[in-house]
C-alpha cells in the first residue's frame, strides 16, 4: 500500500472504495428501483392470473371491485413493507453494523424472489402479496442503510458524489425493469414470474462479495470501540497508511456527542440541538414523495397516448423517460460537489414546480390545438430531469451529513418513515384525486414543490466539503444552543424562535 503524507486531506476514489460503493448500491438500491417498476408492465397479465386462480378454486370469477382491491393491495404492500423496513433501521445498524445490516437484508430479497418466481407454478397469488411486503421491507432498509454506509466510508470531498450513487442505482433499476418489462422480452404470459423473480440475483451477488469489504470505520470506532479494525478499514479505503488525522476527526465527533448517548426517535424529537435538522429531513423527504413524482409516472402513459403515440409504442417512450432519469442522476453525481446540495435542491424543486404548473394548463387545454399534447410530454420530461437533479438524490445524502453518529440511525428511521408513508399515501389517494380533479390534480403537487423550495431557501444550509462537526456547528447556531459539551448536555433554554442561516 502506498505511503502518503497525512497532510493531504483530500481522499481519492480508491478501488476498494469504488467497489464497496458499487456492490452496496447494486445489491440493495438497484432492487428498490427494479421492484418499483417491475410490477407496472405485467399488471394486466397478473390480474388475469389472479382471476384464473380464483376461478380454479371457487368456480367463479372475482368481481371487478375485489380484483381492483387485490391488485391495489399487491402494489401498496411494497411501500408498506418499506415503512416497516425503515422502522428496523436503527436497531439493526447499531447491532449488526452498516455492512452487517446490508448482508442480513438480502434475506428480504432472496425469499420474495423465490416466492414471486414460483407463484404461477404454485397457483397462489397470496405468495405475490407476501413477497411484495418482504421485498418492500428490503427496499425500506436499503434506502436508508446504503446512503448511511457510503456516507461513512467516503472522505468528505467525495461524500456528495458517493451519496448520490444509491439514487443512480435506483434509477438504473427502474430502467432495467422497464426494458425487461417490454412485451417482447418478459412482460408476457410465460415471462412475468421471471420478471418478478430476477430481483434475487443482485442480492445473491451482494451476499457473495460484500463480506470482503470493510465495515464503516465510524461504526467500528464509535460504537464498537475497536480502534485497530477501524484504522485498518480506513487504510484499505484511503489507500495510504497514515490515517491518524481522520481517526482524530472521528474521535472529535464522538466527543461532541458523548453525553447524548444512544439517541432514540423519541429523544430525536425532544432534543433542542437537533430541532431544525429533524424539521428539515421531514420537509425534504415529504416533499420528495408528495411532489408528484409517482403521479407523473402514473399519468405519463396517458399523456403519451393523447399526444398520438401508438399504444404499442408507449412502453418504449416510458423506457426512454427512464433513460433520461438515469442520465440526469449521473449528472447529479458529478455536479453535486461542484454546485452544492442546496443549489441542486432549489433548482430541482423549482423545475418540478414549473413543470407541474405548465402541465396542468396543457392537460386542461389539450384539445385546443394539435401541438398542446407535445407541451405535456415536454413537461413530463422536464419534471423527470428536475426531480433527478435534486429532490430524488439529495435528501438521503443530507440525512447522513446533518446528523452525527449517535443520532444518525434514528434520523434515518424518521426520514425513511416519512418517505415510505408519503409514498404509500400518494399510491392510495392519487387514483381518487385523479378521478375528482382530473388534470387539475397537479396543482396540489405544484403547491407542495413551491412550499418545499421556499423552506429550502430559508432554512437548509450548504454542506459540501464540510466535516460532520462543521455542519453540526451551523445547525448549533440555527437551533440557538451553545456548543454541545460532553459534560453538559442539558442546555439552557432560549426563546424558541430559530435564526435563519
Amino acid at each position: 500500500m502506498e505511503q502518503q503524507d497525512s497532510v493531504k486531506r483530500d481522499g481519492r476514489l480508491t478501488p476498494v472504495l469504488a467497489l464497496a460503493t458499487l456492490i452496496a448500491a447494486f445489491g440493495s438500491s438497484f432492487q428498490y428501483g427494479y421492484n418499483v417498476a417491475a410490477i407496472n408492465s405485467p399488471a394486466e397479465l397478473m390480474k388475469a392470473f389472479y382471476n384464473e386462480t380464483y376461478y380454479d378454486r371457487i368456480g367463479e370469477y372475482m368481481s371487478e371491485f375485489s380484483l381492483t382491491l387485490l391488485w391495489s393491495v399487491s402494489v401498496s404492500m411494497f411501500p408498506f413493507g418499506g415503512f416497516l423496513g425503515s422502522l428496523m433501521v436503527g436497531p439493526l445498524v447499531n447491532k449488526l453494523g452498516r455492512k452487517g445490516t446490508l448482508l442480513f437484508n438480502n434475506i428480504f430479497s432472496i425469499v420474495p424472489a423465490v416466492l414471486m418466481g414460483c407463484s404461477k407454478v404454485a397457483e397462489s397469488f397470496e405468495m405475490i402479496v407476501v413477497a411484495r411486503l418482504l421485498v418492500g421491507t428490503c427496499a425500506g432498509l436499503s434506502s436508508n442503510v446504503v446512503p448511511m454506509y457510503l456516507g461513512e466510508l467516503a472522505p468528505k470531498n467525495l461524500r456528495g458524489a458517493l451519496g448520490v450513487v444509491p439514487q443512480l442505482f435506483i434509477t438504473i433499476g427502474i430502467l432495467v425493469a422497464q426494458i425487461f418489462g417490454l412485451r417482447s422480452i418478459l412482460a408476457n404470459k410465460q415471462g412475468w414470474p421471471v420478471l418478478l423473480g430476477v430481483t434475487g440475483i443482485p442480492a445473491a451477488l451482494q451476499l457473495l462479495l460484500l463480506p470482503f469489504f470493510p465495515e464503516s470505520p465510524r461504526y467500528l470506532l464509535i460504537q464498537r470501540k475497536d480502534e485497530e479494525t477501524a484504522k485498518n478499514a480506513l487504510r484499505r479505503l484511503r489507500g495510504w497508511d497514515d490515517v491518524d488525522t481522520e481517526i482524530e476527526e472521528i474521535r472529535e465527533e464522538d466527543k461532541a456527542e458523548k453525553a447524548a448517548g444512544f439517541v432514540s426517535v423519541r429523544k430525536l424529537f425532544s432534543m433542542r440541538s437537533l430541532r431544525w435538522q429533524v424539521v428539515s429531513i421531514i420537509v425534504l423527504m415529504g416533499g420528495q414523495q408528495l411532489s408528484g413524482v409517482n403521479a407523473i409516472y402514473y399519468y405519463a402513459d396517458q399523456i403519451y397516448l393523447s399526444a398520438g403515440v401508438k399504444e404499442q409504442d408507449v412502453q418504449y417512450v416510458t423506457a426512454g423517460t427512464g433513460a433520461v432519469n438515469v442520465l440526469m442522476t449521473v449528472c447529479a453525481v458529478f455536479v453535486v460537489e461542484l454546485l452544492g446540495r442546496r443549489f441542486l435542491l432549489l433548482l430541482g424543486f423549482s423545475i418540478c414546480f414549473a413543470a407541474c404548473c405548465v402541465l396542468t394548463a396543457a392537460l386542461a387545454l389539450q384539445d385546443a390545438a394539435s401541438w398542446v399534447p407535445y407541451i405535456s410530454i415536454t413537461c413530463v420530461i422536464s419534471y423527470v430531469v428536475g426531480h433527478a437533479l435534486g429532490p430524488s438524490p439529495i435528501p438521503a445524502l443530507l440525512i447522513t451529513e446533518i446528523f452525527l453518529q449517535s443520532s444518525r440511525p434514528a434520523a434515518f428511521m424518521v426520514g425513511g418513515s416519512v418517505h415510505w408513508l408519503s409514498n404509500f399515501t400518494v399510491g392510495l389517494i392519487f387514483p381518487f384525486i385523479q378521478v375528482g380533479l382530473g388534470a387539475y390534480s397537479f396543482i396540489i403537487f405544484a403547491v407542495i414543490c413551491l412550499l418545499t423550495t421556499i423552506y429550502i431557501f430559508l432554512v437548509v444550509p450548504e454542506t459540501k466539503s464540510k466535516t460532520f462537526i462543521e455542519i453540526n456547528r451551523i445547525f448549533t447556531k440555527m437551533n440557538k444552543v451553545s456548543e454541545v459539551h460532553p459534560e453538559k448536555m442539558e442546555l439552557k433554554d432560549f426563546p424558541p424562535s430559530a435564526s435563519r442561516q
